[in-house]
């Protein structure tokens, strides 16, 4: 089996899913299991940006507690949120 520079990218970003809040890896967890392979290289490139950020925003944007002023970051913010909201 080879291996893709896709499937290496997706591996650093589920390595970078895990987080020092509890919470916010059950989130992440979940988008990962449901969502990740459909993003294009865009919204990859936009959901590395928002791991950057800290673990208390990311998990205030993800549990509409707050906005995220960046639009790009609004943008994937709302896919990952329709992935992990029933």
């Amino acid at each position: 089996m080879t291996t893709t520079p896709s499937d290496v990218r997706h591996a650093r970003i589920a390595w970078r899913c895990r987080r020092g809040m509890r919470e916010l890896d059950l989130l992440l967890q979940k988008f990962l299991a449901s969502g990740l392979r459909s993003l294009g290289e865009d919204d990859l490139d936009r959901l590395e940006r928002l791991l950057l950020e800290p673990d208390q925003d990311i998990l205030a944007w993800l549990s509409r507690a707050g906005e995220p002023d960046d639009a790009d970051m609004r943008a994937i913010v709302n896919i990952v949120r329709g992935q992990i909201e029933p």
